[in-house]
């Protein structure tokens, strides 16, 4: 299934909301206590009068909050300034996938029960935290903060009362995104994480998704090669500029 009709900047935006964003010009300047580079980076939509004086303007707002200046480089990124931020200095860094798939059929059923709520329980939190909590310990409040701002579905597999496969959906305008998937290191190789995906798609199909999308680190094979598995194609790439 094609998305070349999908906006997956605005999406992606939208359902993984920063607390905090300032408009600079066209652009979007997002923070989150710097947890994940998506909801604290720059979103460049628009081409500014002077390009050069508001990448100044967003180092400083970033620098003010101790962090790097961070480009998101979309489908959307105004035209020209990838390069313009590699000559000065920017580094391309985590080349992501985007991949979507049709729900016009039913998906495969869950191999495992899935139990799927509209709130993130602390034992939900703790067990995506326990996966990708990259940022210490104090980041999981903001962590936990975007991902309780967006109505969202939240879909876990338990084992002795406690979760130890997660995901997350967000539904749009028809449009499923998928987030947040994570299994628990000791759980995984058993098909857990595939039983997640599916109970989501279901989910969202009921709720009246006709289709799905979700983002992965290009390199990251094993997942990109599960998600084909149920039927996520390659749509397009985006990757960060950061300095």
């Amino acid at each position: 299934m094609s998305g070349e009709n999908l906006d997956f900047d605005d999406l992606v935006h939208r359902a993984w909301p920063a607390p905090y964003q300032e408009a600079l010009g066209g652009w979007v300047l997002r923070f989150a206590d710097g947890v994940t580079k998506r909801a604290n980076s720059v979103l460049p939509w628009a081409e500014p009068d002077d390009v050069h004086k508001a990448i100044e303007a967003a180092e400083g707002f970033y620098a003010g909050r101790g962090l790097p200046c961070v480009f998101s480089m979309g489908p959307r990124a105004a035209p020209g300034l990838d390069e313009t931020l590699a000559a000065r200095g920017y580094r391309v860094v985590d080349e992501t996938a985007y991949m979507v798939a049709s729900l016009e059929e039913e998906p495969r059923p869950a191999a495992h029960e899935v139990e799927v709520s509209d709130m993130p329980s602390e034992a939900w939190l703790d067990a995506w935290w326990a996966v990708d909590g990259r940022f210490g310990d104090g980041g999981r409040a903001a962590a936990a903060r975007i991902v309780r701002g967006a109505p969202s579905a939240y879909a876990a597999v338990a084992e002795d009362g406690r979760p130890v496969a997660v995901g997350r959906s967000v539904l749009q305008d028809g449009t499923l995104g998928i987030y947040c998937m994570a299994t628990m290191p000791a759980a995984r190789r058993r098909g857990l994480g595939r039983s997640v995906l599916r109970a989501l798609l279901a989910h969202g199909r009921g709720q009246g998704a006709v289709r799905a999308y979700l983002v992965a680190v290009a390199a990251n094979t094993a997942a990109t090669t599960l998600y084909a598995g149920d039927g996520f194609t390659l749509s397009g790439r985006y990757h960060y500029r950061v300095k």
